[in-house]
């Protein structure tokens, strides 16, 4: 049965997947013997193996069983031993194009008695369930419902059984695709499915007594597998858009043409073959890649730029009976400089006025099959004969790519009527893939007369003078000639430039003349060269300009001249000094140096000079002389003698610095200044005072029972008076301060508790706390009642070496202390007899009006300010040596 179920499926295989008429891939039977050895030929190459009228070549096989193996002819062998009744196995043949055929093998046993009956029942026994798994076809024909199969159970025999199904197809989507007769087990397909959705579908099935509906066997996994139909036609994927640059060589590629097929992958349903419909003499496609390649290197962009190339799709390998489609790829051929620029005219003629420059004279067309605006198109113009001067330039009209001729240099139509040139076109890009060359073009040019002004002959004259030459000498004649009559009648001239004004010309005959003395030391004059303009008018006030150079011969008329009349001469103490005396000459050799240097006849004796050179002389002293000025008289001369005595005033002195034998005189007074080494010292002194008083500080406030102070706030402390100069030791031994919570006399509600510490005076003095704070207050007598003073509000607490910073009582406690005890003084003193307390004593006048500009005059009227507390937040650091001491008493008292 088992045998048969493989040959059915087989065959279904060839009959679902034929490739064509042709082409037809049917299994491979072969009858072995039950026990077969390693390298056992099963079958030599068989026309399914080798494609045999499917028009493709075999590369590549593949057997799907391990024991068996595919030579490269497509003989199919074993690999080890094997013992078979019956086998099926498949083997993958891969062709020339990459597409994959399949070709199943069905070996059976030659010994008939392995097919016995009882075999085969213990088989079907072991699985209980039969048959094998199913399959539809999609897009089946109605009629529906269709029987596929019929399932039965084993238990069955036993038992009277129903069946029922559930999964995907019958209980989930899609739902109700198969049914079950739930008696007999036959399942049904009851509409068409499409393989593209629904490749495969995986249910189970159960057998139930009909009695009891417990399941009488353990449940089927079926599985359904919908085969393929070529019912999808392939479809073109992506852009069909390519480029490929003009005359491009054969084989080219150009692009790839993509498609797709919906149905089964690895199947002659999706074998697509791509076919050219138009185009066959520019392009190739590849039958089964898609790859377009170029067919011909003879594409032509300026024949045709874009290329529409059908192409047509087609599945089952194109074979007759597959399903098409047709597209169409557009092939753009992109442009190389293969086109020379070309000139319409073969000579191009154009007229230029005489004595004109930068002026454009013709415009020079061409044309160019290139594509318009790229290097391949845009010219470029070049003069390539008669421009050997440089009157020429060429230029390119960006918008018209014409060639701009420009004459640059004037022209003489006297000696240049006619000039005749050569243009030669190139392009930006260098020429490929082509036999042109680069074109050129003649060119001629007539030059037009035009009246022009009178010509100097020659344009520059130069003339060699003397300098000094008398007024009036006539040093030469500067004539002009007219272009046309080639000669100066009417001809005026006239002075354009001289600087200085040394020449006059005669303005009918162009004669020059010294009018002023010409002199070549003169700053007017560079390299013995004086320029003078001059300009020619004719009879048509038309104008021509000339330059007249003058080369002046020098004479000797300057003397030397010594450079530094005071020169410096340092003192040496015992040595004898000299110094070097230089003088110039403007003139030139030889009536310059070598200079002649002399002493004056009247000179004192005490100088003599020395190495002399050509235009110096080291002037020494003969004698020891000290420091002062003096009066040396020196004779100099050139080479022809000329020359006069001068004097050299000589400063002897002592010399703070000499660069280069050139001294430099220092202080008249040495007690005048200091010098560098006295500054230092003036500084380090300072320095090292400062010094020793931050050491002498530093030695004086340190105590070995010092208490750290944290000055934060900057104020805090406050100085106590008192009648001596410090305290002594018997004031450190007793303690002098009392502690308390409070201020005495403050009317703030807040409880107080006093602890007497000790005596001061005999007093009792108190110390309260009030919050953070302390106020230390003390006791007077004034008869029988004692008051309490206001006491001083120091604003910190010593505990622990830490100073705290009080911040609680505040200036309206203060007054209220300081009300509270003049009004009891007062009412003491108005108790007492009379001129006891003088003045202190309240007294009352007369009422004098609103009131005094000067304000009030009695004892009380500065109180305000004398008991104002904010002194307490300026003492700071002044009141540290006596809190130091008093604190120091009271720790340890306490």
């Amino acid at each position: 049965m088992y045998r048969h179920a493989v040959l059915c499926f087989c065959l279904a295989v060839s009959v679902l997947f034929p490739c064509s008429e042709s082409c037809q891939l049917s299994p491979i039977y072969a009858l072995v013997p039950k026990q077969l050895p390693a390298g056992y030929i099963i079958s030599e190459g068989t026309v399914q193996l080798n494609l045999q009228g499917c028009g493709l070549r075999p590369v590549a096989f593949t057997s799907s069983d391990p024991d068996f193996a595919v030579n490269t002819d497509g003989t199919i062998i074993t690999l080890r031993g094997v013992v078979i009744t019956t086998k099926l196995f498949a083997v993958h043949v891969k062709d020339e194009s990459g597409f994959d055929w399949r070709v199943d093998v069905i070996l059976t046993c030659k010994d008939k008695a392995t097919q016995k009956s009882g075999n085969v029942v213990h088989r079907r026994l072991k699985r209980r369930w039969r048959p094998l798994p199913f399959d539809i076809v999609e897009n089946e024909n109605p009629p529906f419902p269709k029987d596929v199969k019929m399932i039965a159970s084993d238990s069955s025999v036993n038992h009277t059984v129903y069946y029922k199904i559930s999964g995907q197809g019958v209980t989930t989507d899609p739902v109700g695709l198969f049914t079950l007769d739930r008696d007999t087990g036959m399942l049904r397909v009851t509409r068409a499915v499409d393989r593209e959705q629904y490749p495969r579908f995986d249910f189970k099935a159960q057998v139930f007594d009909i009695r009891t509906h417990v399941e009488t066997d353990a449940y089927l996994p079926i599985t359904v597998n919908v085969e393929d139909k070529n019912d999808n036609a392939p479809q073109f994927v992506g852009m069909r858009v390519f480029t490929v640059q003009e005359h491009c060589n054969a084989g080219t590629i150009i692009g790839r043409v993509n498609a797709t097929d919906r149905d089964q992958a690895t199947t002659p349903h999706t074998l697509i073959r791509f076919t050219l419909l138009n185009a066959t003499d520019m392009f190739s496609i590849d039958r089964f890649t898609g790859v377009l390649t170029a067919r011909s290197n003879n594409l032509d962009r300026e024949a045709q730029e874009n290329v529409f190339v059908g192409i047509e799709i087609k599945d089952m390998g194109g074979a007759e009976g597959g399903l098409s489609n047709v597209g169409t790829a557009v092939v753009t051929l992109t442009d190389i400089n293969d086109n020379p620029p070309t000139f319409k005219e073969k000579l191009y003629k154009g007229q230029v006025m005489e004595n004109q420059q930068n002026v454009l004279v013709l415009r020079i067309p061409v044309e160019d099959k290139d594509m318009i605006n790229t290097p391949n198109w845009k010219a470029l113009y070049e003069v390539t004969k008669g421009n050997r001067s440089g009157n020429y330039r060429m230029e390119t009209d960006p918008k018209t790519n014409e060639g701009l001729l420009y004459v640059i240099k004037p022209f003489d139509r006297e000696k240049t009527p006619v000039v005749k040139l050569e243009v030669t076109a190139r392009n930006e890009a260098p020429l490929v893939r082509t036999s042109d060359t680069w074109q050129s073009v003649p060119v001629e040019l007539t030059v037009e007369d035009e009246d022009e002004g009178p010509e100097f002959s020659p344009t520059i004259l130069y003339l060699n003078v003397k300098e000094n030459l008398p007024n009036g000498t006539v040093i030469g004649t500067y004539k002009a000639l007219d272009p046309e009559s080639k000669n100066s009648n009417g001809i005026k001239y006239y002075k354009l430039s001289d600087p200085g004004n040394w020449i006059t010309v005669v303005e009918s005959t162009g004669e020059l003349k010294v009018a002023n003395t010409i002199d070549r030391e003169s700053p007017l004059v560079t390299n013995d060269r004086y320029n003078i303009s001059i300009k020619a008018v004719d009879e048509t006030k038309k104008t021509g300009n000339g330059m007249v150079i003058l080369q002046i011969e020098d004479v000797n008329d300057n003397k030397p001249v010594i450079n530094n009349t005071e020169p410096i001469m340092c003192n040496r103490g015992d040595a004898l000094s000299s110094v070097l005396v230089e003088a110039v000459d403007k003139d030139q050799s030889p009536y310059s140096t070598p200079f002649i240097f002399k002493l004056g006849e009247k000179h004192d004796g005490k100088w003599k000079l020395k190495d002399a050179s050509s235009s110096s002389v080291v002037l020494e002293q003969a004698v020891n002389m000290p420091n002062g000025l003096y009066t040396v008289p020196l004779l100099v001369k050139d080479l022809q003698g000329l020359g006069e005595e001068q004097t050299v005033n000589v400063r002897v002195c002592s010399c703070e610095r000499e660069v280069n034998g050139v001294g430099e005189c220092g202080a008249r007074s040495a007690s005048s200044s200091l010098g560098s080494w006295g500054i230092l010292a003036l500084v380090l002194s300072g320095l090292l005072l400062l010094l020793l008083c931050l050491l002498l500080i530093f030695f004086c406030n340190t105590k070995s029972e010092k208490v750290a102070l944290n000055d934060d706030a900057g104020s805090g402390g406050m100085l106590l008076k008192s009648n001596t100069e410090a305290p002594g030791e018997e004031v450190k031994d007793r303690a002098f301060l009392t502690l308390s919570d409070g201020l005495d006399g403050l009317d703030n509600g807040v409880d107080r508790d006093i602890k007497n510490v000790g005596l001061v005076d005999g007093r009792l003095g108190q110390k309260f706390f009030q919050d953070e704070g302390v106020y230390n207050s003390t006791t007077r007598d004034f008869g029988t009642v004692k008051y309490t003073l206001p006491g001083n509000h120091n604003g910190s607490l010593y505990a622990n070496n830490t100073y705290q910073k009080y911040g609680n009582v505040n200036t309206l406690d203060t007054w209220r202390s300081n009300k509270n005890y003049l009004d009891r003084k007062l009412t003491y003193l108005g108790e007492e007899e009379d001129g006891r307390y003088a003045d202190d004593v309240l007294k009352t006048y007369g009422n004098e009006g609103m009131g005094s500009p000067a304000g009030s005059v009695g004892c009380c009227s500065n109180l305000g300010e004398h008991e104002t507390m904010d002194f307490l937040n300026t003492l700071g650091p002044k009141f540290r040596p006596l809190a130091d001491i008093c604190y120091t008493t009271t720790n340890t008292k306490i």
